[in-house]
């Protein structure tokens, strides 16, 4: 089931896009990052590629057409882990997805609101993947990240991994960084977009199924 629709945030309604295979495992949301959107070509290949593994996803605008024309608000990582979080209280409440575990997937800046909304409510997530992310930009909270966080980054991104290293040095939970080779910022090279794909699959599986506390 793919539908279109409104998620509420709180007071506000926000455009997003549900995917739900058969017998989802686990529910993956996803905070895009600066200037991009719901529509994001690339996160939607990559929730689509998800749903193939029967995870269920969630792309949503952050905010309103209205507050992204402050560009404060854009960058507001504070704002939007907290518009994170009330997206899981929307998403429990639709039936389909009530009973399942939640994920985070954030790419670019967003990377930063998905860590700020795992440290935000630490029992509600079960594991966190970045992709090009600036997870550097959490701040303050890495320490209190308690979910599982996968780093991913282009090989040919050199001051991003240097950034994922910082951050990482920062962190509490477990981790890991990869390196996908030859890759740039936005993963454009033919085929890494699919290495992320597989990376980020295995990570969220691993964790829905709770395998890594064997």
């Amino acid at each position: 089931m793919t539908q279109q629709g409104i998620v509420s945030v709180g007071p506000k309604q926000l455009e997003g896009i549900l995917r739900v295979p058969d017998d989802p495992i686990g529910l993956v949301i996803f905070a895009h990052g600066a200037g991009s959107s719901h529509r994001s070509p690339r996160n939607n290949h990559v929730a689509e590629a998800l749903g193939q593994r029967g995870i269920a996803t969630l792309l949503f605008d952050l905010l309103t057409e209205e507050e992204a024309l402050d560009r404060r608000n854009v960058f507001d990582i504070p704002l939007l882990g907290g518009r994170m979080v009330a997206a899981v209280d929307w998403a429990m409440g639709q039936p389909a997805l009530a009973d399942l575990s939640v994920a985070l997937f954030g790419s670019s800046t967003g990377a930063a609101a998905a860590l700020v909304a795992a440290a935000q409510a630490p029992d509600r997530f079960a594991s966190v993947v970045s992709r090009g992310g600036r997870p550097d930009l959490a701040g303050q909270v890495l320490p209190e990240v308690r979910a599982p966080v996968l780093m991913i980054v282009g090989g040919h991104d050199g001051p991003v991994i240097d950034l994922n290293e910082a951050a990482a040095a920062q962190m509490t939970c477990p981790h890991e960084i990869k390196i996908v080779p030859g890759a740039t910022h936005l993963f454009e090279e033919p085929g890494t977009l699919d290495q992320v794909i597989d990376l980020a699959g295995d990570w969220f599986e691993t964790h829905f199924s709770g395998e890594d506390q064997q």
